[in-house]
């Protein structure tokens, strides 16, 4: 018998000594399950949070399943929405481990609560219409035209900055009948009969799959648009987070984004 626990013995009754010896050999235990229990939650099928730009949504879908199909433990979940909301929903204390946005500006909203952001896609600007393009547009000056029901992002979305910069650079000025809290209102809007045109992301327009049509913007009125990602710092899956952003930027993501339409990093 070890000296300790004889100097124990000597210490206690004997009828009392048997419940303490168990009563240490029970929290020993219990500490013990805990440790493994931290160890063994990283280790157990999980839920990865991915806050991405309403447009990145069929892109992003699919590179969730190729992520999943590679970490079979993790379960990619999607927010898809405009880049200022997704930002405002981090700052409030959303549970998000990636943040990509449309542009720039936002990711640099978010400050200090992601890593360093990287660049991965660029896009162009198109504007959308109907099929067949009844209304025959062929150009940002037309929708300047007082007989087209024209629909916007809201300025504080990207793809509606996006879109009043090409506007200006075109010397148009268009009254809107509706400005949406995302670029996929604007879809929606034109898909359903309820707009003319409005300006969209050409890949908004490959995504729709014939619901809608797009015009070509000539490039000296376009604007490239440019998508950072970033991991966040209060994500419970860091490690995670920061393989995810890697897929996206390796040779295999980048084939999936260019497959849905997207241009390399401005």
């Amino acid at each position: 018998m070890p000296a300790a626990t004889s100097r124990l013995r000597a210490a206690i009754p004997a009828r009392s000594f048997l419940p303490v010896v168990v009563l240490l050999v029970v929290l020993a235990l219990a500490v013990a399950a805990c440790g493994s229990g931290s160890d063994k939650a990283a280790d157990q099928p999980h839920q990865l949070s991915v806050f991405a730009a309403s447009s990145l949504t069929d892109a992003f879908t699919q590179l969730g399943d190729q992520f999943t199909a590679a970490h079979p433990g993790v379960k990619v979940a999607f927010n898809f929405a405009a880049s200022n909301d997704l930002v405002t929903q981090v700052q409030q204390g959303a549970p998000a481990d990636v943040l990509a946005t449309a542009d720039a500006a936002n990711m640099e909203d978010a400050g200090s609560l992601v890593g360093t952001p990287q660049t991965f896609a660029g896009n162009k600007l198109i504007i959308a219409v109907e099929p067949g393009n009844p209304q025959h547009i062929t150009g940002l000056a037309d929708l300047a035209r007082k007989d087209l029901k024209v629909v916007l992002a809201a300025p504080e979305v990207p793809a509606g900055k996006y879109a009043a910069e090409a506007l200006s650079k075109a010397g148009v000025t268009v009254t809107p009948v509706s400005l949406e809290v995302s670029v996929k209102g604007v879809v929606t809007k034109i898909s359903l009969g309820e707009a003319d045109a409005g300006i969209v992301y050409v890949t908004d327009v490959d995504a729709a799959k014939g619901k809608i049509e797009g015009v070509a913007i000539p490039d000296d009125l376009n604007v490239v648009a440019s998508y950072p990602i970033a991991t966040v710092k209060s994500g419970a899956y860091p490690d995670d987070a920061s393989a995810f952003m890697d897929f996206v930027l390796s040779d295999e993501g980048q084939k999936v984004l260019a497959d849905n339409g997207f241009l390399p990093a401005p």
